[in-house]
């Protein structure tokens, strides 16, 4: 229908452009000729309209009968599942009855008592997670402050190395060191240093014990060592300084150079021993 439908408004298209182009020609025809074609467009266009009525009067019956089909089988459904419904609650009801009101009074406390049960368990299982949690956390809390707090002592003895090195004269050392000694008793290193500055003053007997007391605590320091071999050249001990110098030489090797031109060791230019230490080659 469609396509006939376009071939009639395709004849109706090649016929209103005839007529445009020729105009002369058109008026030339019998006037009889006109009223033919119009009768025949007519008759065509009213057929047209009787199919589309059909086609609309059959769609519509369609549509009917689907909608039609479609509630009685949502009837049905809906029908179906009423009855299971209204069964299911018999079936219950009649289970009810069978056990009693009592089974179910004693079903229902069963219950409540296992669930409480549950409930203590799950509690006292997460009671002690988070008891171990809290203590974690207390103790990582713990050494984050520790960690903290060092880190500041750190950054403050590092302050006073920097100011020990740019230190002047002698005593702002000695002043330096003793407060890095504050802050941190027994730094090993600040008493070496503490010592080597109490030997630039001529202090030799304040440096000797000053290394004494590192030597107690690490006997083979060499920084010690080497610092009381000076102070035991200088107040006169040339065989205690020798063996001093020769166990700081063994534990670093590095302080033999720095002895060959040690001013302190001047006593013991020309000794033997000492000669051996700081050349061993040239005495070989």
């Amino acid at each position: 229908m469609i396509t006939r439908c376009l071939f009639v408004l395709f004849s109706l298209l090649l016929t209103f452009q005839a007529v445009a182009n020729e105009p002369q020609k058109y008026s030339e025809t019998p006037m009889m000729d006109k009223p033919l074609m119009e009768r025949y467009v007519l008759d065509e266009l009213k057929a047209l309209r009787t199919e589309q009525q059909d086609l609309e009067r059959r769609l519509t019956v369609q549509i009917t009968d689907r909608e039609l089909s479609v509630a009685d089988k949502s009837l049905n459904y809906s029908n179906i599942t009423v009855t299971y419904f209204f069964y299911i609650i018999a079936g219950v009801a009649s289970l009810v009855a069978l056990v009693g009101w009592q089974s179910l009074k004693e079903i229902k406390h069963n219950t409540k008592e296992m669930a409480d049960k549950q409930l203590s368990e799950i509690t006292l299982s997460y009671e002690k997670k988070f008891s171990i949690l809290e203590r974690d956390l207390k103790r990582k809390s713990r050494i984050i402050t520790e960690n903290n707090r060092e880190i500041e002592i750190i950054n403050e003895i590092h302050n006073l190395w920097l100011r020990a090195q740019s230190a002047q004269t002698p005593e702002q050392k000695i002043e330096t060191y003793d407060d890095i000694l504050k802050i941190r008793p027994g730094d090993l290193e600040a008493l070496t240093h503490k010592a080597d500055a109490a030997m630039e003053i001529n202090e030799y007997h304040w440096a000797l014990s000053i290394c004494n007391r590192v030597l107690e605590v690490d006997d083979h320091n060499g920084h010690a060592l080497y610092q009381r071999a000076c102070a035991y050249s200088r107040l006169g001990s040339e065989e205690q300084a020798i063996n001093d110098l020769k166990l700081a030489i063994e534990s670093s090797n590095s302080l033999r150079e720095l002895a060959a031109e040690e001013p302190d060791f001047e006593s013991l230019r020309g000794h033997s021993r000492f000669e051996e230490l700081i050349d061993p080659t040239e005495t070989a």
